[in-house]
């Protein structure tokens, strides 16, 4: 007598194999190919990333440096002794962008990374110990954001920072005082995140079965509000940069010798009419630097947002071929 209740091996074989075809694709998979049919955010990433290489690598391509003067080319437009021209002393004008974009990059680079870390770090222990702990750490917060930061860098760059000056190189100096103010509101957004990630289960089991609070907090707290930090990455880049151009344009933040974006703007400023090239030049680099992040961030935005038209499938699309396979098969008899 036939057993009706067989069962082919070589059948479940085959369903196992299309199943494990069907695999699900990981979510920083999918995170990642929504960025990149977003053309609009690709195109950013490559103007950014082209901006950032010639930052590193434009100087090798001029014999001029941002400090030689050519005195038979003074405050002469393009040509082919000097691409984007000299400036009013005699200086190629190619050397002193590649220069300042390099400044601005590495200003925009470190106050943006630094800061989100250092708020996601306080904000969620703010969040984590609660209590006396909270109240302490947002009594500071608050007052650390009462604090009017425009006059504390005109102080610490202008006279009032002489002692720091002759130590540290301006650019550095701007980046320690940007360090200062630009983390508070990220710090206090992100308290108020983890609060409520102090309710879920999974943080009460990890207190529960005593793992540690720095434990918990990068491994459950931070990750979980991950796609927060990494949209204020791109937010805090922009805000450096702004921040730096437009300190320097109004003569408080880098100072000469050290060159940036914001002090090419604001020395040409006065003389737009003059030495055009010494101002639109910058300027259009400053624009391609914001422009191309604010791209990026929008793409990012979409790429974590479930609900955006741009979202890739969870599984392989199977083909008419694999559906055929995958039938229902009548018992072996």
């Amino acid at each position: 007598m036939t057993n009706l209740n067989a069962v082919d091996p070589a059948a479940v074989a085959q369903d196992a194999h299309l199943e494990s075809a069907d695999a699900v694709i990981g979510k920083s998979t999918i995170i990642f190919r929504r960025f990149m049919r977003n053309r609009t955010a690709v195109a950013g990433l490559v103007i950014f990333l082209g901006l950032t290489l010639f930052s590193f690598v434009g100087g090798y391509f001029t014999p001029w440096d941002k400090e030689t003067i050519d005195p038979f080319n003074i405050g002469m437009p393009p040509s082919g002794d000097h691409f984007l021209g000299t400036s009013q002393a005699g200086i190629d004008l190619y050397a002193m962008t590649v220069e300042g974009t390099r400044i601005s990059i590495m200003i925009g680079l470190i106050v943006g990374l630094v800061s989100v870390l250092v708020a996601a770090v306080y904000g969620c222990t703010m969040a984590y110990f609660g209590g006396k702990v909270d109240k302490v750490m947002l009594f500071v917060l608050e007052a650390l954001i009462m604090m009017p930061a425009l006059l504390v860098v005109a102080v610490a760059t202008s006279g009032g920072g002489d002692g720091l000056k002759k130590n540290l190189p301006s650019w550095l100096l701007l980046i320690i005082v940007l360090l200062v103010f630009s983390w508070m509101g990220t710090a206090r957004l992100i308290r108020s995140l983890s609060m409520s990630l102090m309710q879920r289960d999974f943080v009460k089991a990890a207190q529960y079965m005593g793992v540690p609070p720095r434990r918990i907090v990068w491994r459950h707290l931070v990750p979980n509000i991950g796609s927060l930090l990494v949209l204020d990455i791109t937010r805090g880049v922009t805000g450096a940069i702004l921040a730096e151009v437009a300190f320097s344009f109004i003569g408080i933040g880098i100072k000469v010798p050290d060159v940036s974006l914001g002090v090419l703007i604001g020395g040409a400023t006065s003389q737009v009419q003059t030495f055009p090239w010494m101002f639109w030049v910058p300027l259009t680099v400053m624009f391609l630097l914001t422009g191309s992040l604010a791209m990026m961030n929008d793409g990012l935005r979409d790429a974590f947002d479930p609900s955006s038209s741009s979202v890739g499938k969870a599984t392989k699309n199977r083909t008419p071929k694999d559906n055929a396979k995958n039938s229902v098969k009548e018992p072996a008899k």
